[in-house]
């Protein structure tokens, strides 16, 4: 039998190339940006920083009830440092929902064993993590006194004038992956504890937003440490299991979005580093 070859929906964003969409996507839908979320999480850590509500480097038994003498700071945490495991324990395959087990409850009842989870002392080596991230986001919520979508909100994202940033968009607005027969793929849960590591929808161009106004007029100052540096570029990624994206900006101010539906993520990366290569557009 032969197999149909199906479209992959792609949006594409970027100052080396007109925009361009195909197989249905569109610059204007809510899509999954999954691990980009840590980018205003780690944004929000420095906004909260300036403002003279917490330092990087608080212990993190300031702002949770962990074991004392950890070690672990939030700076530890944005940066992957920490020394936690790549994932919260318990969490289950990613066909079935991985993340919906983990709710606040959960995080919570693993707050004061944190000291248990370690793989190495913090400081030492990096080891990316989402538990890391849940954990900071707990911290900064913990700290601000607010929820963490209203803490981004008011601290990273009225200041940088972008809207189309949430964590439950109107369904009307989503888009999902296609599957079979053209169906609507389910997305994960993300909007327990998981969510200040990878829960947040998006609009690419919300995101072309985020990416140059944090990069390049660099409204909220340095970037935060939540971004991937590779030489003179500043990138972060993001996958759930049907949906990735990759965004970044060079410092000779080119930049890029590269979001896409049923595709390898490494494919998506490998497209955004493409088109940053690309001579820029004329204007």
């Amino acid at each position: 039998m032969l197999k149909v070859k199906r479209p992959v929906p792609t949006c594409v964003l970027s100052d080396t190339a007109p925009p361009h969409t195909s197989g249905g996507h569109a610059v204007d839908r809510f899509v999954e940006i999954g691990s980009f979320t840590k980018v205003l999480t780690g944004t929000a850590l420095t906004q909260l920083a300036a403002a003279g509500t917490l330092t990087p480097d608080d212990p993190l038994d300031r702002w949770l009830p962990t074991p004392p003498g950890t070690g672990i700071t939030l700076r530890h945490l944005a940066d992957h440092t920490s020394g936690l495991p790549r994932l919260p324990p318990g969490t289950g395959t990613p066909r079935r929902d991985p993340y919906a087990p983990f709710d606040e409850a959960a995080l919570h009842r693993l707050l004061p064993r944190l000291d248990t989870l370690t793989l190495a002392p913090p400081g030492q080596t990096e080891e990316y993590s989402n538990l890391g991230y849940a954990v900071l986001g707990a911290a900064l919520t913990a700290a601000a006194g607010m929820p963490y979508e209203q803490l981004v909100t008011e601290r990273v994202l009225q200041p940088l004038d972008v809207r189309e940033v949430t964590a439950t968009p109107d369904p009307a607005r989503r888009l999902l992956a296609p599957g079979r027969f053209g169906r609507p793929r389910t997305p994960w849960t993300t909007t327990g504890a998981i969510l200040p590591a990878g829960g947040l929808w998006a609009t690419p161009r919300a995101v072309a937003d985020l990416v140059t106004r944090l990069l390049l007029e660099r409204r909220l100052g340095p970037p935060a440490p939540s971004w991937q540096t590779a030489g003179p570029l500043h990138w972060h990624n993001g996958a759930t299991r049907h949906a990735s994206l990759f965004a970044g900006a060079t410092e000779d101010g080119r930049w890029v979005v590269t979001h896409r539906l049923n595709a390898r993520p490494t494919t998506t990366d490998a497209l955004g580093i493409e088109t940053l290569k690309r001579p820029r557009k004329a204007t």
